[in-house]
């Protein structure tokens, strides 16, 4: 029985999970690259090159009118698809960018935040205490699952009667030892 090549979709998750990127970047490369093959009447990105992506870019950003970082999400995408799965050099890329807004991020002082997190409460208050106090990022605190001991070490998460530890996104985090 002949085996047919995958599809150019399939090549692409499996670059992508190969080099151990998160699902939501999959999705999100797939999509991007999806609309460029779209955009272009569903020709196959083998028999495009640099003029494709820099017309499919500057749709982007004329004719959608779409944020600085939404167009590079873009550019990576199709970057990735090129160099990684098509094994082909796009050169550099001139397309016309998005305008970049002149903004200062906000940052709350140690009691402007210790305020926000007063007027939280349960599971709200708990998540925005693990995001202020540890770093996490927001998703990292969704899948974050600590399974239940009620004589766990404080900091820890170690628990000393269950042999179990804290489980992040699955996974025994590499800093914490699980005895047994």
């Amino acid at each position: 029985m002949a085996t047919h090549p995958k599809k150019l979709l399939d090549q692409v998750r499996d670059a992508l999970r190969l080099k151990h990127y998160s699902l939501r970047t999959e999705e999100t490369y797939v999509d991007w690259i999806t609309r460029f093959i779209l955009f272009h009447n569903k020709r196959h990105p083998q028999d495009m090159g640099n003029a494709e992506v820099e017309a499919f870019l500057t749709h982007l950003a004329v004719d959608l009118n779409v944020a600085a970082s939404t167009q590079n999400q873009a550019l990576c995408a199709l970057l990735f698809l090129y160099r990684e799965v098509l094994k082909k050099d796009l050169g550099p890329v001139d397309s016309i960018r998005a305008k970049k807004p002149k903004r200062l991020p906000t940052v709350l002082s140690r009691e402007e935040a210790r305020k926000v997190i007063g007027c939280m409460s349960g599971t709200y208050q708990l998540m925005a205490k693990l995001l202020y106090g540890s770093g996490l990022r927001l998703m990292e605190c969704v899948r974050l699952r600590v399974q239940a001991c009620p004589e766990r070490s404080e900091g820890t998460g170690f628990c000393p009667t269950s042999n179990r530890s804290a489980r992040w996104q699955g996974r025994t985090r590499p800093d914490h030892h699980v005895a047994g």
